[in-house]
């Protein structure tokens, strides 16, 4: 179901950075949450490298960009490490939030009905109200190029 135009939920999440980030913290800021299923799997890398990617133009834009998985903070570091990215990523052991923003239940995969994080993304802008939704991500590589396009206002 598409979030476009609803407040986005609250949230209060450990980040790889060590502080906990809520979103009232980024109230007057436009963020992008994108939600993918595993640190260090490769369709998650190909879409964290695009980000990384694209970091500076989203960060020149006034942009904050957050990752969300399951994966635990030293999971997280791992992956930063491993290929120098240069944004927060939000550890959600228990799903809450991804359930919160549809992110997570039931999906196909490999032709089999699974439950587990859906690969999506959201816009939040600097009231607090989704601007836009992607609820399933396909193309997990040409998505960070979607978000900026989108961000700039050329989609």
């Amino acid at each position: 179901m598409p979030l476009t135009g609803q407040p986005a939920p609250a949230f209060s999440l450990a980040g790889s950075d060590g502080k906990q980030h809520a979103l009232g913290d980024y109230a007057g800021k436009t963020v992008v949450i994108y939600f993918y299923p595993r640190d260090n799997t490769p369709g998650c890398t190909k879409e964290a490298c695009g980000f990384r990617d694209l970091h500076r133009q989203l960060f020149e834009r006034g942009v904050v960009l957050l990752g969300v998985s399951k994966d635990s903070l030293a999971s997280h570091d791992k992956f930063i490490n491993n290929f120098g990215l240069p944004f927060t990523l939000l550890s959600d052991p228990d799903a809450t939030m991804m359930a919160a923003y549809g992110a997570y239940g039931e999906k196909v995969s490999y032709g089999k009905k699974t439950t587990g994080v859906i690969r999506s993304t959201v816009v939040v802008g600097p009231d607090g109200t989704i601007l836009r939704h992607w609820p399933k991500v396909a193309k997990a590589e040409q998505h960070p190029a979607e978000v900026l396009a989108y961000l700039s206002g050329q989609e």
